[in-house]
């Protein structure tokens, strides 16, 4: 699937997620036909998203499929290897997909830059004390290599500060990196309204009169979680987590 066009249900899914922040407020209807044209692109631009986890990458992904872009990440979040093998593997997975975000892409972007050259980079930040409690109420002491690899300690709860002025530098980095190509670098803060009026033009892309999808947030995750909590449904999400497995090869689902 990450290798084919747009899904009908993705479009689907971006045009029902999120509450109105669009410059239209429109309600989505008549929305696919209107972006059919550049949803059958075959060759986009490269986009990277380069901001750090919790920065509404979720919804920065949804937005750029139903766009038509291919997107991939996060990627590799659990290779023990990640330090020593994350170069050659993104590079081969460039080829593959037309947009990429989450991990390890913020920590890539200058290699991207120089190997992909003409490509587009966004970088979706919000301010630091939100961002630090987003991610510690996320993964609180969970530990992943990716995380290690980022930050140097693997688990963000307890280590507030040590994350704060990683994910504050790497602003600062790609902020001083880009200050004379504005055509390249897009920041974005999303939570605090930024979408369709500001992706688009930067794309090249038609503002679509649907809502900007609003994904991942906490409220969602309290669904989730109240789901998982019944009985049924925590068996029905085991086996569709079980079959994502089974059809991920080296990290990217197919």
């Amino acid at each position: 699937m990450g290798q084919s066009a747009v899904s009908p249900e993705e479009r689907d899914l971006a045009v029902r997620s999120g509450t109105c922040r669009g410059k239209s407020g429109g309600t989505g209807n008549g929305a696919i036909g209107q972006l059919a044209g550049s949803v059958l692109i075959a060759m986009k631009t490269k986009v990277f998203g380069i901001g750090f986890h919790k920065t509404a990458t979720t919804s920065l992904a949804k937005a750029l499929s139903y766009l038509g872009y291919r997107v991939t990440g996060p990627n590799w979040v659990d290779n023990p290897n990640i330090g020593e093998e994350v170069y050659e593997m993104a590079f081969d997975l460039v080829s593959r997909f037309d947009a990429f975000q989450d991990n390890p892409w913020p920590i890539l972007y200058k290699e991207l830059d120089g190997k992909f050259p003409g490509s587009k980079f966004i970088l979706t930040l919000r301010p630091s004390e939100e961002w630090i409690r987003s991610v510690v109420n996320h993964f609180n002491e969970k530990e992943t290599p990716m995380r290690e690899w980022i930050y140097g300690i693997a688990r963000p709860k307890g280590n507030e500060d040590i994350y704060i002025a990683r994910y504050e530098r790497h602003n600062r980095e790609v902020l001083e990196y880009f200050k004379d190509r504005n055509e390249q670098l897009l920041v974005l803060n999303i939570t605090a309204g930024d979408g369709w009026e500001k992706l688009c033009p930067f794309l090249g892309e038609p503002i679509p009169s649907i809502c900007f999808p609003c994904a991942n947030t906490a409220s969602e995750r309290e669904k989730l979680r109240k789901r998982e909590s019944f009985w049924p449904s925590r068996m029905y999400l085991k086996l569709t987590r079980r079959l994502k497995r089974l059809i991920t090869i080296h990290g990217t689902t197919l």
